[in-house]
């Protein structure tokens, strides 16, 4: 028996675009497809009559639609979009899996690796989601099952974690790479950077809009990085706050000294000012029971 007669050739049926929602757990933003984003497959499907390589769908008995589809949004996108421009002949070509969610997100993570239309953003914000609703939120576990290393699923991760307005800042997510969320995430958790990176941001998102406006290209990731992270280093750091010096008061209320460290190595340490109308035993007073209290501390010390 040659090669050619051992494999096996998965059945397939037609079905219309219409006919099968959307899995939400797929990392491609459906909303976001265009028929400009999507033009040459638009284009190929039409000349050969149908999508030669199928789509995954599985059943749903219990939805308004018979189909969920898993994997092919390009390919439903563009059928759809032929189906109302003059071309309603044409067919999805779908094969049908019976799969869990979880196998199929990661069904769905393998065909998305191989796709470079996919973007780093989508995919962080799909293994977020992932981890979350499959994986119990452990990433190890996720990674396992992905067969990914820990510290790739971390590099990704970090790219949803950045605020909005970094994001934007980049223009569209296509400019947005995960190299740029490696060197931008541990600035953000730093507030005093953070101020500084959003301002720059909201800078760089209205020249962003200019250049979209004048029809220009827009500024690259890789500037769009530069400019934050520098942006970053030059944020003044933030002034620390001493709290004040605890007083020494006597019953009557009167202040005689302070406290200018208290310590349970070199003990306390008091600058006394009595003022002329405190007399002496006033001031034992006062002072007796903070020598009792590190008295007792100083016990206590192993």
């Amino acid at each position: 028996m040659d090669e050619l007669s051992r494999k096996v050739k998965k059945l397939t049926i037609r079905v219309k675009p219409s006919e099968c929602s959307i899995w939400p757990g797929n990392a491609r933003d459906y909303n976001q497809l265009t028929a400009d984003r999507c033009r040459t497959l638009i284009d190929s499907i039409l000349s050969e009559g149908g999508n030669r390589e199928p789509v995954v769908i599985r059943r749903t008995p219990d939805a308004e639609l018979p189909y969920e589809l898993i994997v092919g949004t390009r390919r439903h996108f563009s059928v759809s979009w032929l189906n109302a421009h003059d071309h309603p002949e044409l067919f999805l070509i779908a094969s049908v899996e019976t799969l869990d969610d979880e196998a199929a997100f990661r069904l769905a993570d393998l065909e998305n690796r191989e796709r470079e239309d996919v973007t780093d953003l989508e995919r962080a914000i799909n293994y977020k989601h992932a981890i979350a609703t499959y994986y119990a939120g452990s990433p190890l576990r996720m990674a396992e099952r992905l067969a990914i290393s820990r510290q790739k699923l971390h590099n990704i991760l970090q790219l949803a974690e950045l605020p909005n307005a970094v994001v934007s800042a980049f223009g569209n997510a296509g400019n947005l790479a995960i190299r740029h969320g490696m060197k931008l995430s541990p600035l953000i958790k730093d507030e005093s950077k953070l101020e500084a990176i959003e301002l720059e941001a909201d800078k760089i998102a209205l020249e962003q809009k200019e250049l979209v406006d004048n029809n220009s290209p827009l500024i690259d990731g890789a500037q769009v990085c530069s400019r934050l992270v520098a942006a970053a280093q030059t944020a003044p750091k933030p002034r620390k706050v001493r709290s004040p010096k605890a007083m020494v008061r006597t019953s009557s209320g009167r202040e005689v000294g302070q406290i200018l460290a208290d310590t349970v190595a070199k003990g306390i340490t008091i600058n006394l000012k009595p003022e002329v109308e405190t007399s002496i035993e006033e001031i034992l007073e006062a002072l007796r029971p903070l020598l009792e209290q590190a008295k007792c501390v100083s016990r206590k010390k192993p």
